[in-house]
């Protein structure tokens, strides 16, 4: 059984996340310590919390956690954790990972945060493989990177378009929270367990 390294920003509850991943057929470990996951053999980047918290956890290893997903260790980034493989955002200051370019902006829609379930268009056959097209997701956010980013691999719409997925090499973020998707977010934690076994 793989393990999935997942980090604890320490501002929420990361035990939906972990069931999700735990049923998908993954071993959790759960780490205070961002220094952990520069010897993780996949990594999860929750989406508890927002940049103010995430960022300044990611800071002492920025550059050598990019390094580490550029050579291609495998990362789920959910929510707040896809917000943080960009530059920056405009939510707070402090810089992401930088391993996507680009800023995460504010949704231009009167009603903020985006909660509930909204349709997804993916395009990235082997994240959401199984999935139905224009399927549901559960959201809970009120920031998210432009669609244009050449890594979008699924888009949704709430006052404008934006990245609901992205994937670069094996890195797969996603802003919305599958362990709250039903079977639709089963699905896609399986295929990235599945992908584990792939990429070993």
């Amino acid at each position: 059984m793989k393990t999935a390294t997942l980090l604890d920003y320490g501002v929420g509850n990361l035990h939906s996340l972990s069931k999700g991943l735990e049923n998908a057929g993954l071993r959790v470990k759960v780490t205070e310590n961002a220094r952990e996951l520069l010897k993780a053999s996949a990594i999860v980047l929750p989406g508890v919390g927002g940049f103010a918290a995430g960022a300044p956890k990611l800071a002492p290893v920025r550059e050598e956690l990019r390094a580490r997903l550029q050579e291609g260790t495998p990362c789920l980034a959910v929510c707040l954790g896809m917000q943080l493989l960009f530059e920056s955002s405009e939510e707070a200051r402090g810089k992401g990972l930088g391993l996507l370019p680009g800023v995460v902006r504010r949704l231009e829609h009167r009603r903020l945060p985006h909660i509930g379930w909204n349709q997804v268009r993916s395009s990235d056959a082997e994240m959401f493989a199984g999935v139905p097209q224009n399927a549901f997701f559960y959201f809970v956010h009120s920031f998210a990177p432009s669609p244009c980013v050449d890594a979008c691999a699924a888009t949704c719409d709430y006052g404008r378009p934006f990245a609901a997925a992205v994937r670069a090499g094996r890195t797969w973020g996603v802003q919305f929270h599958p362990e709250k998707s039903s079977a639709n977010g089963l699905t896609l934690l399986r295929n990235f367990a599945r992908s584990l076994q792939a990429w070993s």
